[in-house]
């Protein structure tokens, strides 16, 4: 019956599902891995399914020089399709999909380089080196934080630097800032600076990691 609707509505028709590969998921028995047992004797049917698709960004980008039509900046795949038969609360058997998301950057190269300057430790304050790309936008509420290399989100960082705050050098290429010692993890480890824009309200670059 899906697959006859996704023939025949324009909507469904760019869907995608993976492979059947487990029991139907409906009639049970409550309780049990037992198909309905009741008068009605409901056939057994795939009623819980996953379909998923990706909004094709790059045609309507693309009209207005963003990037390249053939360049959509989302993949989705799907890694694993599967019932769950544990659970039996209900006449249907839970259906889950977990899929690998991949997001290309919009911009091939950063809006702003920066680097770890010298080495880093918890016993003396340490230096920051950036520059960004010419006509960068920047704000007096522009930081650069620093974050354990598996950070997941903005918000993660363990402490930052504004940019003009804590600015003790610029010239023409470059500037440079400090962050206090007292706020750099005694625990060490691996750790990269992000620079965070307030205008664009989005990391714009990122180091290489580096030993703390």
């Amino acid at each position: 019956q899906l697959n006859m609707a996704k023939k025949e509505e324009a909507f469904l028709k760019e869907f995608k599902e993976g492979p059947l590969l487990f029991m139907p998921t409906y009639k049970f028995d409550l309780y049990s891995n037992v198909y309905d047992t009741s008068e009605k004797r409901r056939k057994p049917a795939w009623t819980d399914r996953i379909l998923w698709k990706v909004k094709n960004l790059s045609e309507a980008a693309s009209t207005e020089g963003e990037f390249p039509e053939e360049e959509n900046p989302i993949s989705v795949s799907l890694n694993n399709y599967a019932s769950h038969m544990t659970y039996g609360i209900s006449d249907h058997k839970p259906v889950t999909g977990t899929f690998k998301l991949e997001m290309k950057p919009l911009v091939s190269d950063p809006l702003v380089t920066l680097n770890a300057e010298g080495e880093w430790s918890a016993e003396h304050d340490v230096l920051i080196n950036y520059s960004a790309v010419p006509g960068f936008p920047s704000s007096a509420w522009d930081w650069i934080g620093l974050f354990q290399v598996t950070f997941r989100h903005v918000k993660d960082y363990v402490t930052y630097a504004w940019v003009e705050d804590d600015e003790i050098s610029s010239d023409r290429d470059s500037k440079q800032v400090y962050m206090s010692a007292s706020e750099i993890p005694r625990s060490g480890g691996q750790f990269l600076l992000c620079y965070y824009s307030n205008n664009l309200q989005s990391i714009v670059g990122i180091s290489e990691p580096f030993q703390v």
